[in-house]
């Protein structure tokens, strides 16, 4: 997922270069949203997986 915001973030950067503001604004606004669902995902998944725990050793 993080690797969607940063193909935007690069598709931002060069659209914004050639003077295409509106997709520039578009694509960051994209990566932005992408970037911050993913770090969500990750914070509940750690959560998730400390809550789960390790069973006994045998």
């Amino acid at each position: 997922m993080l690797r969607w915001a940063i193909i935007f973030f690069v598709i931002a950067l060069i659209a914004g270069f050639l003077g295409f503001g509106g997709v520039a604004g578009t694509s960051m606004e994209i990566a932005k949203f992408i970037a911050i669902i993913a770090i969500i995902l990750f914070v509940v998944s750690l959560i998730f997986g400390g809550l789960r725990g390790r069973g006994p050793r045998v």
